[in-house]
């Protein structure tokens, strides 16, 4: 059975308009390779309450539940406590972490920094990725920060525990130099020749090499490479920039 995945990403700031979320697509592009489809993004903001709901739906309903953002010193970070009010389990603090922290800050450490060592009951701390904090797990649930450049070293840790055995997404593409509204007949072709093949169609406006991306996204490298070859065979080939 294929595995899915859900993104929880939490914060004020990404609704608000003041940080862009680029997490998501780091996980997404993490998750391909081993076969597992990112299903669900949600995007909420720091509240308890609200993160407490979302990580009880997501976590059953999906394989793998992976959060981003709250889990820093200050005042609206509250993914923990959200996560533990979701679970139905107290907030504790860990001396593994909170040893951790006391080395490495030494006489810097605040009360604000031994609030990150404070985690959900039963959170088990797995090593890997950098920095040397070992990562949140709750069961299926993966807790990381909000930081992009953070949360990529610490996915990538994570990265030998999620691997399975389904086989991993292939992707192929076509670029065009012609709009969507003529491709349309084409697309519908091999879509309907192909209903195992994921095809997709975006359009790249004001881009001078070429007006229209074509993707076909699949498990079976062979469909996928057949699905490529089927379109490409039906297309004018003055219509065709580059194929990948």
């Amino acid at each position: 059975m294929n595995r899915t995945a859900a993104a929880l990403v939490i914060g004020n700031e990404l609704l608000s308009g003041k940080v862009h979320d680029s997490n998501t697509l780091t996980l997404s592009r993490a998750l391909r390779p081993l076969g597992i489809e990112l299903r669900r993004v949600v995007v909420i903001p720091d509240e308890v309450e609200l993160i407490a709901s979302e990580v009880n739906s997501l976590r059953h309903a999906h394989d793998f539940v992976f959060t981003s953002g709250g889990v820093g010193p200050t005042h609206d970070d509250v993914t923990v406590e959200g996560i533990a009010l979701g679970l139905g389990r107290r907030v504790v603090r860990s001396p593994v972490v909170e040893a951790l922290l006391r080395d490495h800050y030494g006489a810097r450490l605040t009360e604000g920094h031994l609030r990150m060592a404070d985690l959900v009951e039963g959170t088990e701390l797995y090593p890997g990725g950098s920095p040397a904090w070992p990562t949140m797990v709750l069961g299926n649930v993966f807790v990381l920060p909000g930081v992009p450049q953070i949360f990529a070293h610490k996915l990538e840790g994570l990265l030998p525990r999620l691997r399975g055995d389904e086989a991993p997404f292939v992707l192929r593409s076509v670029d065009c130099n012609i709009d969507e509204g003529p491709l349309k007949p084409y697309l519908d072709g091999v879509v309907a020749r192909f209903p195992d093949v994921s095809v997709g169609s975006y359009p790249h406006w004001g881009n001078e090499d070429h007006r229209v991306r074509v993707t076909f996204d699949g498990r079976d490298p062979s469909r996928v490479l057949d699905a490529q070859a089927s379109f490409l065979g039906d297309l004018p080939p003055d219509w065709v920039v580059r194929s990948d």
